[in-house]
């Protein structure tokens, strides 16, 4: 429904009396209508390019521009007008609305609108430049999306205060938005068009990406830029097995399906989702419920852009002359049919960049006469008596009449075509997609020798690299993935930055590289393109559903996946030579997963077939810059966990995404069966390059002293042990990093010490005294833990002063004889002196004495304790004095997480040693484990 802020329940806005940019009625500005201004003037044909003309007019167009502007100033002056008001629409979004404005913000913008749901408010402007840049393949569409901290009442947590460089998770959206905008747009259009969005209010419960999606359709609906229809985007969750239209971020944290999808009323543009395993019956539904949406507010907006929008600039579209796509046909059809037969890319680029050469020559230098200009049709006598003065007289003598004249008939000169090389270029990979289309439709053969439903042949390796903790090379037909994994503590999680006011970590990332030479290319090497980036998402959120938790396995994990060679589908490459690298790293996964790219050849009656479309398994670079669709699917034999559609025509129908999900679960259950036959397999050990973690449970008030003042303590612990890291949890949690058991085992006993909760009546040996005071000594019966021995308790005699006898660094053997409510520790020197009073002990004294033999404790001098029980003046060791945690059982019977080896220059790469099952107490102290268990 179109609401009226002057009727409606939204706050009235004053008018302005400036003049407005542009007003409800359809109007623009006189530089785009004027019919004398030759940037949109239709003007006669020419044999060359139509891009030196542009160029040449450029100052002159600016002077138009000029002149425009000031007679269009001149009419406000003589008449001025009131601004009216902004224009709003309520529509109805999944339990909810959402509200659409325009001409409030950004009124100088060719399409500006705001967007909000709750208290989350997009801001979106569209702008495209007034000179035309130079001819394309590529539409000239940049797509800049920014979440600006002062959109949550924050600001960034780093030291530049001021937004600089996209983030992540912004390029990500950046993608969403451009994905199903892109094909909407109109070929031969090549004013640069600039599309910016801005999140200018938060609330933390509705997600902003969807929202900028929807207003960067609307913004383009609105200004001049010529599409073919407007788009519109959409979050589908799955909660409690029910479909959420929208769904809050609250719910997103339970549902089962993250879903986008973007489209129009009637077709499906652009999908990208991830889930748990679930069916593809069950996407199709989320589709269809999307699609609903989707629908419901392209109708509602079009009241909306009837209404404001603007006329689009349609007589700026400059097309190739369409005599041209006939004549590099007729050069190059037969040459086009043999190169498309080469079954190898390089062989074949390099044979298409020859035969293009050849084409561009003979139309842009040579001039070209058509075949039916030289072979063809007749000429009639009015062609030829056309122009009479350029015709011979010849008068044969002796056979006619004086004054009789013979006209002897020349046939007309053709001049040779000339087209720009644009133009030419632009024809040429049209007519050689076509060509492409026409062999698999017609002659049922890719350009590799594939059936439509084949899998090129695949061959994958593990363990390459002997250094890194898992390796695996996976290779499908010429695309090839080198997938890396790296093992780590929390140290190494990823910290994402958002606007919500809290420090998120992500304990799993995957990094995808595309370098210039896995295409046989030279390029720029540098910062992580969008296309990287948006690659290393899919392929990240595809493999995070098999990963174990982090109770289960608390590494973080890195993987590092590296195109060593493409010809199509590099990210679910990435996928499967991921999951190999995870199993080959001991990593514990879930289930083994793979990937797979499937295309489309959509009207197959123009190619010679009966109109069904036409679904293509595995596709290769060629057939998707071709096709009409790449549409990835990641997941297992039941299950999909990740999948991404990008649509290059009119968009598709839910019948056709049946078809194609149904074909890629085929082809992904044949990849599952080549990747099992993996040689050499995976490990499933972790490597002994990788680091050890050990799990201890202490109690959560004895972690303040663990850390110190300032953490002095814990550091000092790892100096001392030569530790990686000790983290510790409020909880109680403290996870020990380490490269080797000995500084492992080091670190466990100081921790324990200093978290031990001593028993009254315990014995310690060779204790230092820290400090001395005149009612007593200060003695460090474990690391950290001190006690007072009070001046009375020090020797059997009386001692005026305690430093007339001690002095700090003495050792002394104590007994605690009290722990007071406080915790603090009472002992005594005096209990282990040899008896002074010549009264002998009882026999019930000896009885108790050997029923119950004393705790000693032996502290060295490096801080180690030492714990004993003597009876009848024979020690032997035992385990270190009770923590707050269960006694710690010796390592081989522990819950163990890794096999351990002798040392780190003997043994294989990864250890034999069997993994222990889960023995210890629910308290007990942990290490990890390297067997990793799939299914």
């Amino acid at each position: 429904m179109l609401a009226n802020p002057g009727t409606s329940t939204l706050h009235h806005r004053p008018n302005y009396t400036h003049n407005p940019p542009f007003s409800l009625t359809t109007h623009r500005c006189k530089l785009s209508l004027s019919p004398n201004f030759s940037r949109f003037s239709n003007s006669a044909k020419s044999n060359f390019s139509s891009l030196s003309l542009l160029l040449s007019r450029r100052k002159r167009e600016r002077l138009f521009t000029v002149v425009n502007a000031f007679e269009e100033t001149s009419v406000a002056h003589d008449a001025p007008q009131s601004l009216p008001q902004p224009i709003s629409v309520k529509i109805p979004v999944g339990d909810r609305h959402i509200l659409v404005e325009t001409g409030h913000i950004g009124r100088q913008a060719s399409g500006s609108v705001t967007v909000t749901d709750g208290e989350t408010i997009v801001y979106t402007s569209v702008c495209l430049d007034d000179v035309p840049s130079e001819p394309s393949d590529f539409y000239p569409l940049s797509v800049n999306y920014q979440e600006r901290f002062s959109a949550a009442g924050r600001t960034s947590g780093g030291f530049f205060k001021r937004e600089g460089k996209l983030k992540d998770h912004e390029v990500l959206i950046c993608r969403l938005i451009d994905r199903p905008l892109r094909p909407t747009m109109l070929k031969g259009f090549y004013h640069e068009t600039q599309i910016l969005s801005w999140v200018l209010s938060y609330d933390g419960l509705h997600s902003p990406d969807s929202l900028a999606v929807t207003a960067a359709g609307i913004a383009l609906a609105l200004s001049e830029v010529p599409n073919t229809k407007m788009i519109a985007g959409v979050r589908v969750g799955l909660v409690d097995n029910k479909f959420i239209v929208n769904p809050t971020t609250k719910e997103m944290e339970e549902s089962e399906l993250d879903l986008l999808l973007a489209g129009t009323d009637s077709a499906i543009f652009m999908i990208e989702g991830y889930c748990n395993f679930l069916t593809e019956e069950k996407l199709l539904e989320a589709v269809q419920i999307g699609q609903d949406a989707v629908r419901t507010i392209c109708n509602e907006v079009s009241v909306l852009v009837k209404k404001c929008g603007k006329a689009k600039m349609l007589d700026a579209i400059k097309l190739p002359p369409a005599e041209l796509y006939k004549h590099v046909e007729e050069i190059a059809g037969d040459e086009l049919v043999k190169v498309l037969q080469i079954t190898s890319k390089v062989p074949r680029r390099k044979a298409l960049a020859s035969l293009e050469e050849k084409v561009l020559t003979i139309l842009t230098e040579n001039g070209y006469v058509s075949k039916d200009e030289r072979f063809g049709t007749p000429e009639t006598v009015a062609d030829l008596l056309e122009v009479e003065h350029e015709d011979e007289e010849i008068i044969v003598d002796g056979e006619v009449d004086e004054g009789d004249v013979h006209i002897k008939p020349i046939g007309r000169k053709f001049s040779p075509l000339l087209f720009s090389e644009v133009d030419v270029k632009l024809v040429f990979k049209e007519v050689t997609s076509k060509f492409l289309r026409r062999r698999i439709v017609e002659g049922g053969k890719r350009s590799d020798g594939r059936n439509s439903d084949m899998i090129r042949p695949i061959d994958s390796k593990c363990g390459l690299l002997p250094r890194a903790h898992g390796s695996a090379l996976f290779t499908r037909g010429e695309t090839q993935s080198l997938a890396v994994v790296t093992l780590g503590d929390k140290q190494m999680a990823q910290r994402v930055d958002n606007l919500v006011d809290e420090e998120e970590f992500k304990r799993f990332y995957l990094q995808y590289l595309f370098p210039p030479s896995c295409v046989g290319e030279v390029g720029r090497i540098g910062a992580p393109s969008r296309r990287e980036i948006g690659h290393g998402m899919l392929a990240e959120r595809a493999l995070e559903p098999i990963l174990p938790s982090e109770d289960d396995f608390p590494y973080t994990v890195r993987v590092e996946s590296t195109i060593t060679e493409s010809n199509g589908s590099s990210s679910m490459a990435s996928v499967c030579g991921g999951c190999l690298a995870l199993q080959d790293a001991g990593v514990p996964i879930k289930c083994m997963i793979a990937g797979i790219a499937m295309g489309l050849v959509l009207d197959t009656e123009e190619f010679g077939g009966d109109g069904t479309p036409l679904i293509l398994s595995d596709i290769t670079g060629s057939e998707d810059a071709s096709g009409d669709m790449d549409f990835k699917v990641a997941g297992n034999e039941d299950g999909v966990t990740a999948f991404q559609m990008d649509i290059k025509v009119g968009g598709i129908t839910l019948p056709v995404m049946r078809k194609a999900l149904l074909q890629a679960r085929d082809g992904r259950r044949h990849i599952l069966a080549e990747m099992s036959k993996c040689s050499p397999s995976p490990s499933k050990r972790l490597s002994q390059y990788a680091p050890l973690i050990h799990i201890m449970k202490v109690n959560p008030k004895k972690v303040n002293i663990i850390i110190g003042s300032g953490g002095k303590k814990v550091k000092s612990i790892i100096e001392e042990t030569g530790v990686e890291a000790i983290d510790t949890q409020d909880n109680g949690i403290v996870k020990i990093t380490a490269k080797n058991l000995s500084s492992l085992e080091k670190s466990k006993s100081i921790i324990n010490q200093l978290t031990m909760v001593p028993d009254v009546g315990a014995i310690y040996r060779n204790c230092e005294i820290k400090s001395v005071a005149p009612y007593g000594v200060f003695v460090e019966i474990a690391p950290g833990r001190e006690g007072l021995c009070h001046i009375s308790e020090l020797t059997s005699n009386w001692l005026p002063k305690a430093e007339d006898v001690f002095k700090v660094g003495d050792r002394v053997d104590v007994k605690l004889i009290e722990v007071n409510e406080k915790g603090q520790f009472r002992l005594s020197r005096k209990a282990l002196l040899p008896e002074t009073t010549s009264e002998k002990p009882s026999a019930e004294h000896h009885a108790a004495d050997k029923a119950s033999p004393r705790r000693i404790v032996q502290a060295p001098k490096d801080g180690l304790a030492e714990e004993y029980k003597d009876k009848d003046s024979a020690s032997k060791l035992v385990n270190s004095p009770r923590s707050d945690s269960e006694e710690d059982a010796p390592v081989s019977k522990k819950k163990v997480y890794k096999g351990l080896t002798s040392s780190a220059t003997e043994g294989p790469k990864k250890s034999s040693v069997a993994s222990v099952s889960k023995i210890a107490n629910k308290d007990e102290g942990t290490l990890v484990n390297g067997d990793a268990k799939i299914g």
